[in-house]
């Protein structure tokens, strides 16, 4: 058809699948596997029904001054959006136009092509080593841009602070966007640095660590000239992303530092109990410092595995691509969902040695 003609076409962001099934061990696509704080709960049951028909504050206010409070810094180096993929989506729109290609690496979160496509921004992807770490000197070129997540996903590798700075460093004409959605699961965040470089720009997300995915709840922080010029294309573009319930329990749940340390706490000694059990079977994978494990057993095809777990209705991630097409992202579920994980594939194992 002729219409079809102007129609922007793009290969749109795969995520991992959602099975409706009761049952189900859902372990691929990161989420919390345990509730929010019970203070966002007291929130909801508290909720003002009537203030819905009203507009949201179009900043965020209430969750924005929780966060600058909590995170030592001023409201104004803060940008808050639905969910970490609208606020990086927004800054790809909004610092990313120059016709210098923008620099990420070749193994990282799959929405960052389908952004740059979308928005028709030129891009290199720069590959990873064998240890599945960047190569700093790969950003020591001209650019018009540099987004790196730290921890990486799908790999879990973290990258030294050092290093980052280097990178941010060097590049004093481009935006450097350090995408940190699992920095609290065994990292460090680069947040301290923003005041240093006016070119550095550190995103988070409540969809991990806060265990509030379905909130959808994002945010930015660096210095007050690159938010502003995140407002301004925001309010161009949808001035009330952020919707009141949001806005009321992302502060609630950031006044709750003790639960927050907890399940985090848990998350973590659960990831490395689950290493020393996977290791037990033949695996080897990255020292994952996120919410997930990077997995490849020593024998067993990583696809033959992930079908076989699928048929036990254990769900995992799998792609079919290479570099890592003989890996697993597992997610750290609670102590109970990773002891029925292992004991299948103890037993698979076996019965396939035996075969």
């Amino acid at each position: 058809m002729k219409w079809e003609e102007n129609v922007r076409k793009t290969e749109p962001y795969v995520a991992g699948e959602q099975p409706k099934e009761e049952g189900i061990i859902k372990l691929n696509t990161n989420e919390c596997p345990y509730p929010p704080s019970p203070k966002v709960r007291e929130t909801l049951e508290n909720l003002d029904y009537e203030a819905l028909r009203l507009y949201p504050d179009m900043n965020g206010e209430k969750l924005v001054n929780a966060l600058a409070e909590y995170y030592h810094i001023r409201p104004g180096q803060i940008f808050a959006g639905v969910g970490s993929d609208d606020v990086l989506a927004m800054s790809f729109m909004t610092f990313f136009n120059g016709q210098t290609p923008i620099l990420f690496p070749d193994i990282t979160y799959s929405f960052y092509d389908v952004w740059a496509d979308v928005f028709r921004i030129p891009y290199k992807t720069c590959p990873l080593d064998g240890d599945f770490r960047i190569k700093k000197e790969d950003y020591f070129i001209p650019n018009g841009g540099i987004v790196i997540p730290n921890p990486n996903a799908p790999t879990g590798i973290l990258e030294d602070v050092g290093v980052l700075e280097e990178i941010v460093a060097a590049n004093p004409d481009s935006v450097v966007i350090i995408d940190e959605a699992y920095v609290d699961f065994g990292g460090k965040s680069m947040l301290p640095l923003i005041d240093r470089y006016e070119n550095l720009m550190v995103v988070q997300t409540f969809s991990k660590s806060r265990a509030m995915a379905g909130m959808r709840i994002g945010f930015a922080m660096a210095n007050e000239k690159i938010i502003g010029y995140l407002k301004d294309v925001k309010f161009s573009f949808n001035s009330y992303t952020l919707d009141m319930p949001s806005i009321l329990t992302g502060a609630a749940a950031v006044s709750d530092d003790a639960y927050f340390k907890e399940t985090v706490g848990k998350i973590i000694r659960t990831r490395e109990r689950a290493k020393g059990e996977l290791a037990k079977l033949g695996f080897t994978f990255t020292d994952s410092k996120s919410n997930f494990l990077f997995a490849s057993h020593k024998k067993v095809p990583a696809k033959e595995i992930f079908l076989a777990l699928k048929a036990g209705n254990i769900f995992v991630r799998h792609w079919d691509r290479p570099g890592i097409n003989n890996y697993l992202r597992i997610t750290v579920g609670t102590d109970e969902q990773m002891n029925v994980l292992i004991g299948f594939l103890k037993k698979y194992l076996k019965e396939r040695e035996d075969d």
